[in-house]
């Protein structure tokens, strides 16, 4: 029995799965705690792996492994492989005014054009952006970029500062994916080239970046061992891998924010910025909508009404669809989808039959669900077509989510089982790399709620959210 090892270094953790490589059934897997903050030294990352993988029994039998990472976040290096700088994270907003003055410099229909993308704060290109104008003396030592899953893939192979690594400080050696290059805002899915002018404007100067590996290529081994190391992804891109998701499927994903994306089989180029036309882990692409406003909602308004999800959840389905014309506007951080960013959350429609504690929870979940069937929308608007939902997420498993969700979308909405898709979909792409054929793993189904579209529900929220 072949083994494989699926990696997921999130912004908060990091998980292993170790997965027989034939059926994909899980074998064991491990976890550890990254520190918290929007900058992070990637040390930290790499001493997490480490004890992840170890508390997951090890990789002594396994004959493959991937690593799929957060998107977008900057690490820096200079010439003898060494971090500059903590890296910084996708939620690192200093980079927000970066943004707009390289989309002023360049225009939104170019970057759209040449990427697939407009930069917003999260993107690698704001991030270098900002580090060419706030810290001139770290940019000028930059002499490659590395992303989160493109740097921890290097260091598992055994490259590094020479003092601490069994290969050296070759930079020459940095891989990365297609997912993951997506996100930077200087490399283009319908071409899969760099756009080095781009690059070379928001950083100030020339460096090295990362070669861009195809789906089931290898990386190389693990260090030390004959192990395959494949090429990585993002991790939206690595969840879509791990669901399986292919043409026709749109996964939601409902977690601190929320994410909606597709597979398709086209580029798309949304000069709005609305939608994100990133390529995903399997050689087609990924258009894709990030909500601010998601599981917090739910958390805002059970604090309110002093309850849990679960009894919020109880209360919201004692009231109609609807709820009796009560509609919570849900941007309580702002909002990026749409761009909204100093927006604050709104409660329109209060009467003395509407101010209940059942529809003020129905209204949290149906305004937290509309947020996100307006990204889908958005999709939509690209050409993309929905042949079901998959909604993933903890906040996923509410019964009373799953009943609203199948009100609030027209497409048939799906409910996988709870797992860690992000990983799963490393270990899928590991096998791939081992075996050269792409593995097709049963997705398990928590919930299929049946199709139940009330239009009254984004009716009343698109009178208010627009």
């Amino acid at each position: 029995m072949a083994l494989v090892a699926g990696v997921d270094s999130s912004t908060q953790n990091c998980k292993v799965v170790i997965r027989d490589a034939v059926t994909g059934n899980l074998v064991r897997s491990g976890k550890a705690a990254h520190p918290p903050g929007t900058e992070v030294d990637p040390a930290r990352w790499w001493e997490a792996l480490r004890a992840a993988v170890a508390r997951a029994g090890g990789l002594d039998e396994v004959a493959a492994i991937a690593i799929a990472g957060q998107q977008h976040g900057l690490i820096p290096l200079d010439g003898d492989g060494r971090v500059i700088r903590p890296a910084l994270l996708r939620n690192d907003t200093r980079s927000a005014a970066a943004a707009r003055d390289l989309v002023s410099e360049v225009g939104a229909e170019t970057y759209a054009r040449r990427t697939g993308t407009v930069p917003v704060a999260s993107f690698t290109a704001a991030k270098l952006r900002w580090l060419r104008d706030n810290e001139p003396h770290n940019a000028a030592q930059v002499a490659a970029v590395a992303l989160p899953h493109d740097w921890l893939t290097w260091r598992l192979r055994g490259y590094g500062p020479a003092a601490s690594s069994a290969l050296g400080p070759d930079l020459g050696a940095l891989v990365t994916d297609r997912s993951d290059a997506s996100g930077t805002a200087y490399w283009d899915p319908a071409t899969g080239r760099y756009d080095l002018e781009l690059f070379e404007r928001a950083l100030g100067h020339a460096a090295i970046v990362p070669r861009v590996l195809g789906p089931s290529e290898r990386a190389g081994t693990v260090s030390g061992t004959s192990a395959v190391v494949g090429a990585g992804a993002g991790d939206n891109a690595g969840a879509a891998l791990g669901l399986g998701a292919a043409p026709g499927d749109v996964v939601v994903s409902i977690g601190t924010s929320g994410t909606v994306f597709a597979v398709t089989d086209h580029p798309t180029r949304d000069d709005t910025g609305t939608v994100a036309g990133f390529a995903d882990a399997s050689g087609l692409f990924l258009p894709l909508v990030a909500t601010l406003n998601a599981a917090r909602v739910l958390d805002a308004v059970a604090g309110i009404l002093d309850v849990d999800h679960g009894e919020l959840g109880e209360l919201a389905l004692e009231a109609p669809p609807g709820a009796h014309g009560l509609v919570l506007q849900p941007y309580f951080e702002g909002e990026r989808t749409p761009n909204l960013p100093d927006a604050t959350a709104t409660l329109f429609g209060l009467t003395l039959g509407s101010a209940t504690r059942p529809s003020l929870a129905r209204a949290a979940i149906e305004g937290m669900l509309c947020g996100l069937a307006d990204g889908l929308e958005a999709v939509h608007r690209q050409g993309v077509e929905t042949g079901r939902i998959l909604l993933i997420g903890g906040t996923a498993q509410n019964a009373a989510v799953q009943e609203i969700a199948a009100q609030t979308f027209e497409p048939p909405v799906v409910v996988p089982r709870p797992g860690e898709y992000v990983a799963d979909g490393a270990a899928v792409q590991a096998a791939w790399a081992l075996t050269g054929t792409r593995p097709r793993w049963p997705l398990s189904i928590a919930a299929e709620p049946a199709p139940d579209y009330r239009p009254i529900i984004r009716k009343q929220y698109t009178r208010y959210a627009r």
